[in-house]
């Protein structure tokens, strides 16, 4: 047991080690975008999002048949009546967007353009350096300073454990029943490749 504790500890230290690289200042204002926007997040959204910005697209497509299938049964059933947010930037580089899926109901795309995207999107991932245990707890130091108390211990104790495990989490039911997110991960280069014009998904109404 004792030999279990001292790993842990070593592991832990090694992760600060690491997150000394990470731009806090960029974190920062990620996480206070989404909270601003978003006010209703709980820690497990905040772990979502930049989940999403860490892995892209490639853990959410095992078989593309089954890919458009889901995409046209949420675009029949989706709820999300939100107005004029068709794309919003995730995590803290700019590298992903969620696409609402509200744009093909809009027009603005069709739902083969969005599926194609979110296709490329998954093959075009980069794989980072910093692990994503090593971000994850640079982020919960930033959430405990920019929204202190935000996450039970239990909630904490779950996130960490998926972030060593490189684990995908759902939003929360909190986050789910103010916004009925729906919406697809793509690459910001892929999504304005094909846009003509990439102003046109970011206007209202």
């Amino acid at each position: 047991m004792k030999q279990i504790s001292l790993l842990i500890i070593a592991i832990m230290a090694s992760m600060v080690i690491n997150a000394q690289d990470i731009d806090k200042s960029a974190l920062r204002q990620a996480i206070e975008r989404q909270l601003a926007t978003y006010p209703k997040s709980q820690l497990q959204d905040i772990y979502k999002a930049f989940y999403q910005e860490h892995f892209g697209a490639e853990h959410m497509i095992t078989d593309k048949e089954a890919a458009r299938n889901y995409l046209d049964q949420e675009l029949a059933t989706m709820q999300d009546k939100r107005d004029g947010i068709y794309v919003e930037p995730i995590g803290m580089s700019g590298d992903y967007v969620r696409v609402y899926l509200i744009a093909v109901s809009h027009k603005i795309l069709s739902s083969s353009q969005l599926l194609q995207a979110f296709i490329e999107s998954a093959g075009d991932h980069k794989s980072p350096t910093t692990s994503w245990a090593t971000k994850w707890q640079a982020i919960v130091e930033v959430v405990d300073e920019v929204s202190p108390g935000l996450g039970s211990d239990d909630e904490r104790a779950m996130l960490l454990q998926a972030s060593l495990n490189n684990q995908a989490v759902h939003h929360s039911q909190a986050y789910n029943a103010a916004y009925h997110p729906h919406y697809r991960i793509v690459t910001r280069e892929i999504f304005e490749k094909m846009l003509k014009d990439p102003e046109v998904a970011t206007q209202p109404r």
